[in-house]
């Protein structure tokens, strides 16, 4: 890394770029970069992640602005809806004229 790289990443914040490839379709994290500020950040990220024109729709987000559930607390988070059975498909019977599902 050269010594602009290095100055460039200790001051940008970091940001990740989501792009919706196609209108009703979800946005997809495609990758980060670094960036002075949100109108830098959506430029660089239309220039690097939609070069060949696949995308419709950028996002940009600060990494330090996300929060995310931490995989050690999974059992606190996921595990009560195993306790509701009314939600897997397997409590309900189906008819004998439908049972082609």
């Amino acid at each position: 890394m050269t010594t602009v790289e290095q100055n460039i990443t200790n001051e940008w914040p970091l940001w990740e770029v989501f792009v919706r490839s196609k209108a009703g379709l979800d946005h997809k994290h495609c990758g980060s970069l670094h960036a002075a500020d949100p109108q830098m950040a959506l430029q660089m990220a239309r220039d690097v992640y939609t070069r060949r024109q696949e995308g419709v729709s950028v996002w940009v987000v600060r990494s330090d602005q996300i929060v995310a559930s931490d995989p050690g607390d999974k059992d606190m988070f996921f595990d009560p809806a195993q306790d509701k059975v009314y939600r897997h498909p397997t409590f309900y019977q189906l008819p004998p004229s439908v049972d082609h599902m």
